[in-house]
């Protein structure tokens, strides 16, 4: 037998050796000493692993089926010794962690002989989980609240079983937009607003809020601004938080026309980085203002309402194609009246794939520099009023009229520098 032949089973199985020994290490300091310890520790898993590994290694499934079987008998008999009664005493509940993790570092060993790399992952992922009993168990009965759990729940369902249910087929009706694309849209609003709110629990609500705004706005400025907005009409207290998370997320808009313009048309960027830099520095200090001025509050106490807003994310998404709907009316009844026109009609859903589509015509010569950054700066203009319309249907006429000044100050400072260069 050459190297070639022992050299992948060799790995397989140093890699069972090692899940096993890692798993068995955390049960071992949890089993306990005398009478009452439990049965499995750092040796029982090590050789569950190494068992499922070498019964895998000789390519026998009838033996990986046995050795599966054996395990699952043995981990029951372990059950049912550690119940037994003590003299005058009640029947003690040890609980089935112990017997299931067995069973799983043996399928952890089978894996890490088909597939090391994912063998060893899967294990580390088991022994942190054994070693955070006492932080999740504190999670689920401390820190999470009953509407928290209902939220995450809708988000899953949402997300994991009514969305993949929805159309994918652009239909006319919607202005040539997916069912789906709209569903997409609500759940990743829904998805902001926990993602906002799992910041601003852990981080406070000046520092999680704005640092969540601005993350979240390289996904979506406008699903951002409405999120923000949401949040900020139910809590009060919150306002000048979202207020300075949504602002933030217009200057990633801008920092993702760069990347972009970057990745599609590296040779244009001198042409579009003035502006850009521009207009996110005048997003980046309106939202830092905001920043420094909202107060410090503390977490809301848990109450009966969780972090989502199911309602504003589904208005946010018939907004998005009522727009759909309206640039195909006017493209229909008007025809391509240019290239900026057409930009600026599409750039009212999305700012990010016109400026995608002038910087692949640019790559391909079919159009100039100069074009090339009129058609940013009308594609993020265009977008700005839909987002300001967001601000004020999510968040009220309060919030869409700041969100209006800082967009107004962004795109602004972008056109005069434009002005300047022309």
């Amino acid at each position: 037998m050459n190297a070639a032949d022992w050299q992948p089973a060799a790995l397989g199985l140093a890699a069972a050796f090692g899940g096993g020994l890692l798993i068995g290490l955390e049960r071992e300091r949890r089993k306990g000493q005398g009478a009452q310890r439990r049965a499995a520790g750092i040796r029982s898993f090590t050789l569950a692993a190494l068992g499922g590994g070498i019964a895998q290694a000789l390519g026998q499934p009838l033996l990986v089926a046995l050795g599966a079987l054996l395990v699952v008998l043995l981990s029951a008999v372990a059950y049912w010794k550690s119940r037994e009664l003590a003299p005058g005493q009640p029947a003690p509940d040890p609980g089935l962690t112990t017997e299931l993790a067995l069973f799983i570092t043996y399928l952890v060993g089978v894996l890490s002989v088909q597939q090391p790399a994912l063998g060893a992952g899967a294990a580390v992922v088991v022994a942190a989980l054994l070693a955070a009993r006492e932080k999740l168990h504190r999670f689920a009965t401390e820190l999470l609240t009953q509407a928290e759990l209902h939220d995450a729940l809708l988000l899953a369902a949402l997300a994991l079983v009514l969305l993949p249910l929805v159309p994918a087929t652009p239909q006319p009706w919607l202005g040539g937009m997916a069912p789906r694309t709209l569903l997409l849209t609500a759940v990743l609003i829904l998805a902001l607003q926990a993602a906002g709110h799992v910041a601003w629990r852990v981080l406070g609500a000046r520092a999680g809020l704005a640092l969540s705004g601005l993350f979240s706005g390289f996904v979506s400025s406008t699903a951002t601004i409405a999120s923000m907005g949401a949040r900020a009409k139910a809590e009060p207290a919150q306002r000048g938080a979202c207020l300075a998370g949504a602002m933030f997320s217009t200057t990633a808009t801008w920092l993702q026309v760069l990347l972009l313009v970057a990745a599609l048309a590296p040779q244009a960027l001198p042409a579009v980085l003035p502006c850009a830099l521009a207009g996110a520095g005048a997003a980046l200090a309106t939202a830092a203002l905001t920043w420094w001025r909202a107060p410090v509050a503390t977490a809301a106490p848990a109450g009966e309402h969780g972090p989502l807003r199911l309602r504003e994310a589904l208005a946010v998404a018939a907004l998005l194609g009522a727009v759909a709907v309206a640039v195909t009316w006017a493209q229909r009844e008007f025809g391509q009246v240019g290239l900026m026109a057409s930009t600026g009609l599409a750039a009212l859903a999305d700012a990010h794939a016109p400026v995608a589509a002038l910087a692949a015509l640019y790559a391909q010569g079919e159009v100039a520099a100069s074009q090339l950054r009129l058609g940013v700066l009308v594609a993020v203009s265009a977008n700005a009023a839909t987002r300001v319309l967001t601000a004020f249907v999510a968040g009220g006429p309060g919030f869409g009229a700041r969100m209006a000044l800082s967009l107004g100050a962004s795109t602004g400072a972008a056109l005069a520098v434009a002005l300047l260069l022309a």
